[in-house]
């Protein structure tokens, strides 16, 4: 008996990977290493989204009904001023807590912050803009009149139209007074400037004291002292020129302060590289440091330019009202602007009080016209050696 054996299907032939010849196992991948953190950037503190918008809107809208219920209603106080500043000091605590809902800690001081700098340039120009504005409302019937400009007040009574009289010798008084004053003090205060800044020491120190302190001293004082050195001790007349002498003395450390910091800013290296090319001390300072301080020295200039020319205690101890013009700054006595402003508004005279406000708009163009004229002669000349 044979046994049959089933037939099976034959293998699959397998081949086998031949082996390559000198190959060398490949080394697994290896992570690079981490690198530094990304630094933190700041955070825009300066954008303004819709709901910084609207957080202050309604901080304001629900200020002003906070402030008028509690101050008018349960309080039952009146008063333009109490209001708005009552009105204020809630503003900024709803805005505060507002703000506190979605910002972090340094944003909320940030709006705060921000909200009291706004708050306090605002007011400056307000009351800048309400000066300018009352001053030219109540002096504007007087404007108008050509008389008001090229004529005097010889011979004409406070109580005269409009028509008659006018302030060409206080314009022409404040101007030579003015050109005086500058004429002494220009050179006086940069030359002391010049000297704390450049030269120094322990002498440079007592100038400096003693020049912030002359900042602080009052009008009146500076036009005492001419009184009693200039024409009581050595019987110089009243006139222009002393009272020239007199605001000079008040512009002198204006000038001296303000160019003291400007002539600080210059760079040192100017003045390094000047010395290492062989000038002297004294051509460094006149070619190299005031040159580049001009600018800078113009505002000093148009600062002690704008007091001195607003002054009216110096000019009525050392030169006295007039009524006439006079072109003479060493004799008889000359009027200026802030005295013709001084002496017409305490008048009592309706008509005079507003040549006053007139002579006090004339006054505002004038400042303006000369700090114009000081920054344009002081810009810098570009292309120019």
């Amino acid at each position: 008996m044979t046994d049959v054996l089933p037939k099976t299907a034959p293998l699959p032939r397998t081949t086998l990977p031949r082996e390559q010849p000198h190959a060398q196992p490949q080394p697994a991948p290896v992570a690079p290493p981490p690198g530094p953190p990304p630094a933190d950037k700041p955070r825009d503190l300066r954008s303004r989204t819709i709901d910084d918008r609207a957080s202050v809107i309604g901080a304001a809208c629900g200020s002003l009904a906070l402030s008028w219920l509690m101050y008018t209603q349960v309080l039952l106080l009146s008063g333009l001023t109490g209001f708005l500043i009552s009105w204020y000091v809630v503003f900024v605590l709803i805005y505060a807590a507002v703000t506190a809902v979605g910002n972090p800690w340094p944003v909320v001081k940030d709006r705060v912050a921000s909200a009291m700098l706004h708050a306090g340039a605002a007011l400056v120009g307000l009351c800048l803009v309400l000066t300018v504005v009352y001053t030219a409302v109540r002096g504007a019937p007087a404007l108008p009149h050509v008389n008001f400009y090229t004529k005097d007040m010889s011979g004409v009574p406070g109580d005269a139209p409009l028509d008659q009289g006018g302030i060409l010798h206080a314009i022409v008084g404040s101007l030579i007074e003015v050109a005086i004053s500058i004429a002494v003090s220009l050179p006086l205060g940069i030359v002391t400037a010049v000297y704390m800044t450049e030269v120094g020491g322990r002498l440079s120190r007592i100038v400096r004291t003693m020049v912030e302190a002359m900042t602080a001293v009052p009008d009146i004082l500076a036009g005492l002292f001419v009184y009693t050195t200039l024409i009581v001790a050595f019987n110089f007349p009243k006139s222009g020129f002393a009272a020239g002498l007199a605001i000079s003395v008040t512009m002198v450390p204006i000038i001296a302060r303000a160019a003291d910091v400007v002539l600080r800013v210059v760079p040192g290296g100017l003045r390094e590289a000047g010395l290492a090319l062989g000038a002297s001390q004294v051509q460094v300072v006149f070619r190299v440091v005031l040159p580049t301080a001009l600018p800078g020295l113009a505002t000093a200039l148009i600062l002690a330019v704008a007091r001195g020319i607003g002054e009216t205690a110096p000019v009525l101890l050392t030169s006295g009202a007039s009524t006439f013009l006079n072109w003479d700054p060493l004799h008889y006595t000359m009027n200026s602007l802030p005295l013709y402003i001084f002496t017409a508004v305490r008048s009592g005279q309706p008509d005079y009080i507003t040549r006053g406000f007139g002579a006090a708009v004339v006054l505002l163009v004038l400042v303006l016209v000369l700090f114009a004229v000081t920054r344009w002669l002081a810009r810098p000349r570009v292309g120019r050696r």
